[in-house]
């Protein structure tokens, strides 16, 4: 029996600068698909057909002001933001940790700067849609997630190449 790997840590870097000690909270971006409900003469009950994914985006809480993350608004570009989140993850009954890493590219759309009071902690919270999403354990990669290049690679199988071969992309 073993014990499940639990997030003991974690550091976000923006752009290689690391916010070590100045990021409360992170939350991963959600893997959605995007499905309809397909119902035939014949079936019994409907199925979903899957029509791609979801948008993506990361939400996260800075301790204080960022002036890294203050110049980035508004980048011209869908990827102009890299973020790299690396986390540490352990089980109670092993006496290492091992390596999480999620590195995602986009633009913030939101910084909220929250309410200003003497005396009260800052908080300012961002959320960046993204483009691209690469999650890494133990330094294999599970997924990478392209949507302008039209990948999406999961456990070594690239998805979408029959897709892109169809559509004449290579």
């Amino acid at each position: 029996m073993s014990l499940p790997r639990k997030l003991k840590n974690f550091v976000l870097f923006n752009d290689g600068i690391s916010y070590m000690g100045e990021v409360e909270e992170v939350t991963l971006p959600k893997l959605t698909r995007k499905t309809e409900d397909y119902r035939s003469g014949g079936m019994n009950g409907p199925i979903k057909l899957d029509f791609g994914m979801e948008g993506l985006k990361l939400e996260w809480t800075a301790a204080g002001f960022l002036r890294t993350l203050l110049n980035q608004w508004g980048t011209l570009t869908h990827d102009g933001v890299l973020l790299r989140f690396a986390g540490a993850l352990q089980s109670d009954d092993l006496p290492f940790a091992t390596p999480l890493e999620v590195v995602v590219r986009g633009r913030h759309t939101e910084i909220d700067f929250g309410n200003a009071k003497a005396g009260d902690k800052t908080a300012i919270k961002v959320t960046s849609e993204l483009s691209y999403y690469k999650l890494t354990m133990d330094g294999m990669t599970v997924i990478e997630i392209d949507f302008v290049n039209m990948i999406e690679i999961v456990n070594g199988e690239d998805r979408l190449a029959s897709v892109r071969l169809a559509l004449g992309i290579f």
